[in-house]
């Protein structure tokens, strides 16, 4: 008999695949919070079903088969997350509107922690890095959800065609037609490329180094030199998102001028290095929570720089602290 056959256990047993299938529901469902409301649902419905369960070789399957159905319920009303340059085009910094959109707009950021195994294969661990960059997540947006699920299951977990068959109740022709039309969708729709930072090198990490003394020192010159000249800068929940480092440092001169005084303080999101960003408190005792910044690095120098700004939801999520006392000798 199964150990999911008895209470004893079961809970332990079943944790064990939480990390994973917290990854498979964030490329689904684009968002870190629906994502672990996903699977936990997938694992109260796999406790109270678990007299069914038939061999414990099969639990992973069994419980992907469960957290796949939760998945195509959710996105049933085609809804899709997407990223402010997902649904408009670049504004000029000149023309720049802070408008705001609902938070079911956006495509969420997830920590690494949450989702990427602490050891694995270098290659299979390059494989899920990529898969959960803010920019491949959005691609896969595109696609309807079985289609969505065949080519995550396929190309991001290795999964059989005649595995994911079983689990989709379909045929393998099936299958291999849906991954087809997955990929073709996805080349039309290609994410941008970004430079491989796992672990980051010593290039990145300079450069990365020389990012966040431009950015503290409010140096635009400085923060120019490692920007490349088409670099992004988004900000949800604002619709708004602006292209070319003259932009961003027009901005940061303007309305972002705000960011004086700021401090970063690394994390990681998404597989890519990310910054908590703090602002100086309004006592000047300190300094407080403004955004969750996710970079896209590519050949070298910063490609793109995610702001998240609903800090209330994302610094708990990454267990950033909701302060950060004065430097010494401030």
């Amino acid at each position: 008999m199964s150990d999911l056959a008895t209470t004893d256990g079961v809970d332990a047993e079943l944790e064990k695949y939480r990390r994973e299938l917290t990854g498979y529901c964030y490329r689904m469902l684009g968002s870190s919070f629906e994502a672990e409301d996903a699977v936990q649902d997938t694992l109260v419905r796999a406790w109270r079903s678990r007299e069914k369960f038939e061999g414990r070789s099969s639990l992973r399957s069994w419980l992907y088969r469960i957290a796949t159905n939760v998945c195509l319920d959710m996105l049933n009303a085609g809804s899709r997350r997407a990223r402010p340059m997902d649904l408009s085009g670049p504004t000029p910094v000149a023309q720049a509107q802070l408008r705001t959109r609902p938070e079911e707009t956006w495509l969420e950021p997830m920590p690494d922690g949450r989702v990427l195994p602490p050891v694995a294969d270098p290659a299979e661990r390059a494989v899920e890095r990529e898969s959960i960059r803010l920019a491949f997540v959005a691609a896969l947006q595109h696609l309807p959800p079985k289609q969505r699920a065949v080519l995550i299951l396929r190309e991001v977990l290795a999964w059989k065609a005649a595995e994911v068959a079983e689990l989709l109740d379909t045929s393998v022709a099936s299958v291999n037609s849906a991954l087809q039309r997955a990929r073709a969708t996805l080349a039309e729709s290609s994410p941008a490329p970004s430079d491989p930072a796992d672990p980051l090198d010593e290039e990145q990490r300079k450069l990365l180094e020389r990012y966040v003394a431009a950015f503290e020192g409010y140096d635009m010159e400085a923060l120019k030199q490692v920007l490349h000249d088409d670099a992004t800068l988004s900000m949800p929940p604002y619709d708004l998102w602006l292209r070319g480092h003259d932009d961003i440092v027009g901005w940061m001169l303007g309305v972002g001028s705000v960011c004086r005084g700021s401090r970063l303080i690394p994390t990681a999101a998404n597989g890519m290095p990310a910054f908590a960003h703090y602002h100086l408190a309004e006592d000047v005792n300190g300094h407080t929570p403004w955004a969750l910044m996710v970079m896209d690095i590519r050949e070298g120098k910063i490609a793109g720089i995610n702001s998240f700004l609903d800090t209330a939801r994302w610094f708990p999520l990454f267990g950033l602290p909701d302060r950060l006392a004065p430097e010494p000798g401030a």
